[in-house]
């Protein structure tokens, strides 16, 4: 599943014989992280032991992490964790959830679990003689309403706080405040880094975003519908760069650098379902139900990450489709 260069291995040779602890260890990111950790164990003899924390195991992470004695998954809400492995080299904090189903029905829990789930892995993380460096994953909705095809890491929109809609954002904005507070006081290496959207094998159909709702409605032969009139704008990054990114941003990331991750390859919601129905089978039609006329873009920048750490989307958009159904054709259940 990944191929990686000579530069690729070299690149990650720092990695050797460390300890790596990944907090929200069991989602999309973690999981995938964990098999990518896993390839540069059993292929490239990295010797790298693995802590994963996290409330549950999924059955995907499951079966990658089953018997093997190079992880150790911890089964814990990572706000209780009192204490990490003394020996822990590098942290990936990814501890939260997007889904706004999640954040609109448990809003206060939500932001809690954000808040206080950061804290509590900075005060550990202060423990640490052997820390090399932490990745703080955020999120691309800390940049508020911009409706960008170009965001940057120095563009911040508007986030309107008397709403519930802002909840997973404005946690996440105050998160990265608090971290790089941590940096500052206690010269903790932290790098910011924010995700965009995604799409591949491990991720949910059931959860309440566009590709993954015509992915799933294509594969179960109904119509392909979109709600609204097909003309927002959003890029979606293949798991195996996303991976390697986060890991090249863990090593090579300036302390106090923020980071887009993501594809720059934008799309309008209208013709991803075109490339999903010609991808499944051109029986299926697509429905715009135009319940509302809004055209948001919602696309990275990602020059500074080009030109600082020499990253580049080696998956475009009809590869990522391709490979994410034959996965999805082989899982959905």
């Amino acid at each position: 599943m990944f191929t990686l260069t000579e530069k690729d291995i070299s690149n990650l040779e720092k990695l050797k014989n460390k300890e790596i602890l990944i907090t929200g260890g069991s989602g999309f990111i973690g999981t995938w992280l964990t098999q990518l950790l896993i390839f540069l164990n059993d292929t490239y003899n990295f010797n790298i032991t693995l802590y994963l924390i996290a409330r549950h195991i999924t059955s995907n992470l499951e079966v990658l992490v089953n018997n093997r004695k190079d992880i150790i998954f911890i089964k814990n809400d990572i706000r209780n964790v009192r204490e990490f492995s003394k020996d822990i080299a590098y942290i990936i904090h990814a501890a939260s959830s997007p889904d706004n189903r999640i954040y609109m029905s448990n809003p206060i829990e939500s932001m809690n679990i954000i808040t206080d789930g950061t804290k509590n892995s900075m005060e550990n993380a202060l423990l640490l003689e052997k820390l090399e460096k932490i990745v703080h994953l955020g999120s691309g909705q800390v940049y508020g309403s911009l409706d960008s095809h170009n965001i940057t890491e120095n563009d911040f929109g508007k986030l309107n706080c008397n709403s519930i809609s802002t909840i997973y954002p404005e946690a996440k904005r105050y998160a990265e405040t608090l971290t790089n507070a941590y940096r500052s006081l206690y010269k903790l290496p932290i790098v910011q880094v924010r995700p965009f959207s995604f799409i591949g094998p491990y991720m949910s159909l059931n959860k309440p975003w566009a590709v993954n709702s015509f992915i799933r409605d294509a594969l179960k032969t109904k119509n392909i519908r979109i709600l609204g009139n097909g003309k927002p704008v959003r890029s979606y990054m293949y798991p195996t760069d996303m991976a390697l990114w986060i890991l090249n941003m863990l090593i090579h990331g300036k302390s106090g650098a923020a980071y887009n991750l993501g594809s720059d390859m934008g799309i309008s919601l209208e013709e991803v379902a075109v490339k999903i129905k010609n991808i499944i089978g051109s029986s299926l039609s697509i429905e715009i139900l135009n319940m509302n006329d809004h055209c948001s873009e919602f696309v990275p920048n990602i020059n500074y990450v080009k030109q600082d750490l020499g990253l580049e989307i080696r998956v475009d958009i009809d590869d990522a489709l391709n490979k994410s159904i034959k996965w999805f054709e082989k899982n959905l259940v």
